[in-house]
């Protein structure tokens, strides 16, 4: 394939990519954003292959492995897994920005002298650092939110100054790293480098605490694009150049949201997150401290629901971890068939990840037009008769309005206590992700429904 078929190629899957952002804004044309996307992959990649004139055997190999791995994780894994699968992936791209950029470093077939010399060497620099930033903070990252690691936030004595000397140090380095290529040397210097990138990725997310994974999620999704825009400097490759800041970009203006929706500041969440702080005030209490609290049966809750005309269901991760979500959709059309105006309301920050809830709804076909986001319907629970939360605990907690001290203190809730009844779908009384217990269970008008969250509805379906 000739070079200006590969440039046209490239543009068109650009074209493509931007078309699917465009799609993946809107819940009602996602599944057409994801069809823009792959047909554009698609065509970037046989475009790239088609160049390819030598090792072509390797290079096929390389795609059949990485191929079937996709498509066996695309089968296996369940949707409650898809944060995980998410930041494994962000540091599989932040592995092959390192690998490239010594690759690159160590061609003997690369020559530059002077000016582009010294470009050459900051481009690959660079894309190692952000590459090895994204690759260790992702595999902390995945750690935990599948639970191996501790989602508390892990805050060592003077770790601001430490992040500073690390940044300070790395600047030096690059210095060193550029005057000593121009001698045919450099390598010491970006290995170093390297190892401080690893250790600054871990520490970063180490310092973040549960509540506010979401943005780490997303926040890393930039890093990785930015990672893949370096990759296609040291490339010359243009479509990488302009995907990666696609995704850099759009990582980046999703982060700010996620912030915006937890009323937190980006740097104040590297710095170190929700669930940084532990005893003390109202928010630490013991469920002794705040009061008792009143458990129903599922027939109660039916019955509850059978008298209501309005019902606002909101979902939190203990929905993904049971799997409810399939039967959420059919007590929806139960009580919708009833005239019962049933509404989703949706916290950003719901879930493990951005998203994580509509994707859920989604899969079990639950209709766009009455999913809500947080923002949409906060201002509507004292015309609610029954708010049924399921498996949500931070992003309900009256804590962020009434405690200055809670470490969720300031960030935007659903306000669900506001309604008549608020039914509270939890296995026991164990804290958020943020550590942080919730008065909401205590509330005169609110009943909990212990137990699994499928189990319970699926009694409650039975009962309507």
């Amino acid at each position: 394939m000739s070079a200006g078929i590969i440039t046209a190629s490239y543009v068109g899957a650009t074209i493509l990519f931007i078309l699917a952002l465009g799609g993946l804004s809107n819940p009602a044309t996602s599944r057409r954003g994801n069809l823009y996307g792959m047909l554009g992959m698609a065509i970037a990649l046989v475009a790239t292959i088609s160049g390819v004139t030598a090792n072509i055997e390797i290079l096929i190999g390389a795609l059949l492995i990485g191929g079937s791995i996709g498509l066996v994780l695309a089968r296996r894994v369940q949707m409650t897994e898809m944060p995980e699968l998410v930041a494994i992936l962000h540091s599989l791209v932040g592995l092959a920005a390192v690998l490239v950029g010594f690759a690159k470093f160590m061609d003997p077939n690369v020559h530059f002298i002077g000016v582009e010399l010294t470009i050459h060497d900051i481009e690959t620099y660079l894309g190692i650092l952000i590459g090895a930033v994204t690759f260790s903070g992702s595999i902390i990252a995945f750690g935990k939110l599948s639970g191996k690691i501790t989602g508390k936030a892990m805050l060592l004595p003077a770790r601001h100054w430490l992040n500073l000397g690390l940044l300070l140090g790395s600047i030096y380095l690059c210095s060193l790293f550029v005057d000593q290529s121009a001698a045919g040397g450099g390598m010491m210097p970006l290995l170093i480098m390297t190892g401080i990138a690893l250790l600054f990725g871990i520490h970063m997310v180490m310092a973040i605490g549960g509540a506010d994974m979401p943005v780490v999620v997303s926040m890393l999704n930039s890093y990785s694009g930015w990672a893949a825009a370096a990759t296609g400097f040291m490339l010359n490759n243009d479509l990488l150049i302009v995907t990666g800041a696609l995704v850099g970009s759009s990582g980046a203006i999703l982060s700010y949201i996620m912030c915006r929706a937890m009323n937190r500041k980006f740097l104040s969440v590297i710095a170190g997150g929700f669930g940084a702080t532990t005893g003390g005030g109202a928010s630490s209490a013991s469920a002794e401290d705040q009061g008792e609290v009143v458990a129903m049966q599922a027939a109660e809750v039916a019955s509850l629901l059978n008298e209501s005309k309005e019902v606002m269901i909101i979902p939190g991760y203990g929905m993904a971890v049971a799997q409810a979500q399939h039967i959420v959709c059919e007590i929806t059309k139960a009580l919708r068939a009833k005239k019962v105006n049933v509404r989703f309301g949706i916290h950003p920050v719901a879930g493990r990840m951005p998203g994580h809830m509509n994707v859920l709804l989604a899969e079990a076909k639950v209709p766009y037009d009455i999913v809500f986001e947080m923002d949409e319907i906060n201002d509507d629970f004292p015309d609610i008769d029954v708010s049924i939360v399921i498996g949500a605990n931070d992003i309900v907690n009256p804590s962020a309005q009434t405690d200055p001290d809670s470490p969720i203190a300031g960030m935007p809730v659903l306000e669900c206590w506001k309604s008549g009844t608020t039914i509270v779908l939890k296995r026991g009384m164990a804290t958020g992700y943020a550590g942080v217990q919730n008065p909401l269970f205590f509330k005169e008008n609110t009943r909990m429904l212990f137990g699994d969250a499928r189990t319970s509805l699926d009694e409650v379906f039975k009962n309507l």
